[in-house]
């Protein structure tokens, strides 16, 4: 099991015994950016041990290297791969290259201005690492933290993406299971983009019955993002289940005939069963132990 599916599978437990279970995709975020440091200040250290000059031509010549990744040159740039698919609508690596350089170039000099106007700050970052002390000075510090704060960003944004997407297909499956709904039932195959459609995009997940097909999507938003709920309608699903939904969502979702299922609700789980009733799909009511029988589905699934 990787880490990944690690937190999907805590995620599922969380969320269907009505827990906030954004601590550990948090706890994820932090583990890895840590690593990152530590891989990042023994990069450098390395350099020191190896006689090389620490200096900012150093970090371009190690750190911008077109031998390196993609993602990495332009993290080590202070930009990372997204924005710069957004600035230039590509991420190719030449891309990459030529905008990490750039921007690279401009930060230097917006730390060096900075640096002039500031001369009462001094700073220096040691890093020690096998009795080697490497002292950067006030810029090159600037620029080890920039990277830093940048890669905290980028793997924020990219892990709550790829830690939720991951969840919701699983939260579906075990509340099928939890509520036995057979295999002929429910499509979890669904979740790719679907191209037969006349708009392509992601399709979460179908409940199955008598021919027809019945979109059930999954949002683990906050209340903070309403217009995710809006999204969602717009879509005409059948079922909606989030982790919370202020109780304006609630009375849109009626509105609208697409039943909802809010999960941070006290035993929020539960209007899984009456969403199945309501649509006919086969299934036997759920009274079971829940701290046991998650533990034996997600043991399963994963």
């Amino acid at each position: 099991m990787t880490l990944t599916d690690q937190i999907a599978k805590n995620i599922v437990t969380l969320v269907l015994k009505s827990q906030d279970y954004r601590i550990e995709i948090v706890n994820l975020i932090n583990a890895e950016f840590l690593q990152f440091t530590v891989d990042f200040f023994k990069k450098i250290a390395l350099a020191k041990l190896d006689s090389k000059d620490i200096t900012i031509e150093w970090y371009r010549r190690e750190f911008l290297n077109e031998n390196l990744p993609a993602d990495d040159i332009a993290i080590n740039s202070g930009l990372n791969k997204k924005t710069i698919s957004n600035m230039y609508n590509t991420a190719t690596k030449n891309i990459v290259i030529e905008a990490a350089n750039e921007h690279f170039e401009s930060l230097y000099q917006s730390i060096l201005a900075l640096v002039e106007m500031e001369k009462e700050i001094d700073l220096t970052l040691t890093i020690k690492m096998k009795g080697v002390s490497v002292d950067l000075n006030v810029s090159e510090s600037l620029i080890v933290i920039n990277t830093l704060a940048v890669k905290r960003s980028a793997l924020r944004g990219g892990l709550w993406s790829t830690a939720g997407k991951s969840a919701e297909k699983y939260l579906m499956l075990t509340l099928c299971k939890l509520y036995q709904v057979p295999e002929d039932h429910y499509n979890a195959a669904h979740f790719v983009k679907d191209k037969g459609k006349k708009v392509d995009r992601e399709i979460d997940f179908y409940l199955l019955n008598n021919g027809k097909e019945y979109l059930c999507e999954v949002k683990l938003m906050g209340k903070g993002n309403p217009e995710s709920a809006d999204a969602i309608f717009a879509r005409k699903s059948d079922v909606f289940i989030a982790d919370t939904l202020s109780q304006q969502n609630k009375n849109q979702a009626e509105e609208l005939n697409v039943f909802w299922i809010a999960l941070r609700d006290t035993d929020g789980y539960k209007r899984f069963g009456l969403a199945l009733e309501k649509l006919g799909i086969p299934h036997k009511n759920y009274n079971g132990n829940l701290d046991v029988d998650l533990r034996k589905i997600l043991e399963e699934l994963f």
